[in-house]
């Protein structure tokens, strides 16, 4: 597209806007080829003529809104552009070294000849976007056009951003169903013209470092295109970003502890650009399974039980095949050594931690970003040192030894480097925990015996409380990890069969590795704190914004008593998905139920009592791992 050319599109918007030029609903030779196509395509006109029938509204007035979001939406791929654009990414990404795996790629080059490729990413950085589709280019693949948000479409790149294939779509489209039903159809138009795709999966960057829930808008209107076109296989590719470290995160955690969110404009970009000069280490892309979509939902809709929740279950499998694909950071480790101690450390105590940790993912065969040895000295003081530099983690040097420590106001930078690999440990934590409370029960009960039974109640209880929280496979899937993790913890010779209470103490007591406390406390400390104000909170109405407000002060009074093991805690990510399950659990109305008679009170005092038990049992945890 030529400079006169994108002085036509924007002189012709500004004649539109004040009315003297209509909305052409006819293609002009300025719009991308998937547009014409889609304009000219006689079931796109006839739907379009069906949904101003079902609005009751004029057929050419919808015909004009249409074309008016069709381009407003629609990318190119100007070859000009898209080399320019691809210098400055590079630029833009110049704070890393970028580690693609090879065989990964050579797989998807082999797909990408005969299907379309819709990658499906992780998203933690504004760089995510620029980072996949120069990847995409660089090694060879066919190149995609990106789905991002609006908020990204700000002068003076977003014009030139949609001419490097951005595809910018609003957000909150509730309300406006012309403007749904053309993203549908444009999405249709580029999956039948086998354009290659990528967008994240979960709508919007993480503030938390983990894996935020799917969100389905993009993936439902793929799998409508897959299932009205007799095209070639659509193949998701769930794609993992992670970095060593991101100079978003300190703004992303601001957030958390309650301040307000900044809107991207050139002035988001300009900051970002400058804070790239400082190096960063790696950024790590990884590519997951691929999952022939076509396929699958022939499969699940071959099984009554999968069908009308065909979305949702695919969105959970490429999620999983993300968090499978994440590969552990040493930033990550080393941040979940730090962050679960309650005091600075010497390397050696860093170690002490990182060593038997390394030896668990081994055994669990979780990649090792860069194929770094966890357990070598030189590997975690190079991580401390970047630590420092960035000044995530603070350094006294001067006494006997060197000690290290999460800086003053850091906790949640450090959490958000350990939540990229928490995935890999949940349930082995939960694992633990459930060992402990089964074990409790059995010598309240003085039978002698743990259950196995009673192990998976009660593991299956703590992931009811956090299914908010974590990403957890399927039930049957769910307990037969948890039998391997009980494996893993020490030697048991059947897992199956009940064991004498003093085995399953010995077995705790004289495990290599235990991760409660480093994993599940900070989560369960958040909880707390939500627990305890919804069940002092008497008035009928319910403020929410007021109500985490008030969490973010409790916070930080047990923080400062330290009722609470860190500041990570007190996030105000972490108090909403709190308050989520107990809106989950109708705790948060005082009306709720069908029952008139529903003591919500007394429900909300039994859920402080839960979590406050899941405390004491963490930290009967950590007292293990203390004096082991």
């Amino acid at each position: 597209m030529t400079a006169r050319e994108v002085g036509r599109i924007g002189a012709r918007k500004v004649l539109q806007r004040t009315g003297i030029v209509a909305e052409s609903t006819t293609p002009l030779t300025i719009d991308p080829p998937e547009v014409a196509r889609l304009m000219e395509a006689s079931w796109y006109d006839e739907r379009l003529t069906a949904l101003a029938a079902d609005l009751g509204r004029d057929p050419d007035s919808v015909r004009a809104e249409a074309a008016g979001y069709l381009r407003e939406m629609a990318a190119s791929l100007d070859e000009r552009a898209v080399q320019a654009w691809r210098g400055f990414s590079r630029w833009l990404m110049r704070a890393y070294d970028v580690l693609i795996d090879e065989d990964q790629i050579a797989q998807l080059r082999s797909l990408d000849r005969k299907a379309t490729l819709a990658f499906a990413f992780s998203h933690r950085s504004y760089l995510d976007g620029m980072l996949l589709p120069e990847a995409i280019l660089a090694n060879r693949l066919s190149p995609a056009l990106t789905f991002g948000g609006s908020n990204l479409n700000f002068f003076p790149l977003g014009g030139f951003a949609k001419r490097t294939g951005a595809i910018f779509i609003r957000r909150d489209t509730k309300d406006i169903p012309i403007y749904r039903f053309v993203l549908r159809a444009y999405s249709a138009q580029l999956v039948g013209d086998h354009v290659n795709l990528t967008w994240s999966i979960e709508g919007g960057r993480t503030r938390t470092g983990k894996l935020r829930p799917p969100v389905f808008g993009i993936l439902r209107y793929i799998t409508d295109a897959v299932d009205e076109i007799d095209g070639p296989e659509v193949y998701l590719v769930p794609t993992s970003i992670v970095y060593d470290q991101l100079h978003e995160v300190e703004a992303m955690t601001t957030e958390a502890y309650g301040a307000d969110k900044r809107p991207e404009d050139f002035r988001t970009m300009i900051r970002l650009a400058l804070q790239q000069r400082e190096r960063l280490g790696r950024a790590y892309l990884d590519f997951g399974e691929p999952l022939p979509l076509r396929k699958r939902l022939e499969e699940m809709r071959a099984d009554e039980s999968g069908t009308g929740t065909e979305i949702e279950r695919i969105a959970l499998d490429v999620e999983h095949r993300i968090n499978r694909a994440t590969p552990v950071t040493p930033t990550a480790v080393v941040s979940l050594a730090l962050l679960g101690a309650d005091r600075s450390l010497s390397i050696s105590e860093v170690l002490a931690t990182v060593r038997p940790l390394a030896t668990y993912i081994a055994a669990r065969d979780w990649a090792v970003a860069g194929a770094a040895d966890l357990t070598n000295r030189s590997t975690i003081r190079w991580t401390l040192h970047q630590l420092v530099a960035s000044g995530v983690v603070s350094v006294f040097d001067a006494g006997t030894e060197a000690v290290w420590g999460i800086g003053e106001d850091q906790h949640l930078v450090a959490a958000f480097y350990r939540n990229t690999a928490i995935h890999i440990l949940v349930d082995r934590a939960i694992a633990e925990m459930a060992l402990l409370a089964a074990l409790e029960s059995a010598e309240r009960a003085d039978n002698g015996s743990v259950s196995p039974a009673t192990v998976r109640d009660e593991a299956l209880r703590l992931r009811e409380l956090l299914k908010f929280e974590f990403l957890f496979a399927g039930r049957a899937q769910f307990e037969k990890d948890l039998s391997d993790e009980v494996r893993l913890i020490g030697p048991v010779e059947d897992t199956t069969k009940a064991a004498s209470t003093a085995d399953v103490r010995r077995l705790l007591e004289s495990a290599d590795l235990l991760l409660a406390h480093l994993v599940l406390r900070p989560f369960l400390d958040a909880y707390h704190i939500v627990a305890d104000r919804l069940a002092a909170h008497e008035d009928e109405s319910f403020d929410e914004q007021a109500f985490l407000a008030e969490c973010l002060q409790v916070g930080k009074q047990w923080e400062l008593q330290r009722r609470i093991a860190n500041a990570e805690s007190r996030s105000m990510e972490l108090f909403k998905t709190a308050l989520r399950l107990a809106r989950h659990r109708e705790l948060v109305d005082s009306s709720a139920g069908e029952d008139p008679n529903c003591d919500v009170a007394g429900r909300r005092r039994l859920f402080a009592d839960e979590i406050a038990t899941a405390i004491r049992h963490v930290n009967a945890i950590a007292e293990l791992a203390r004096t082991r």
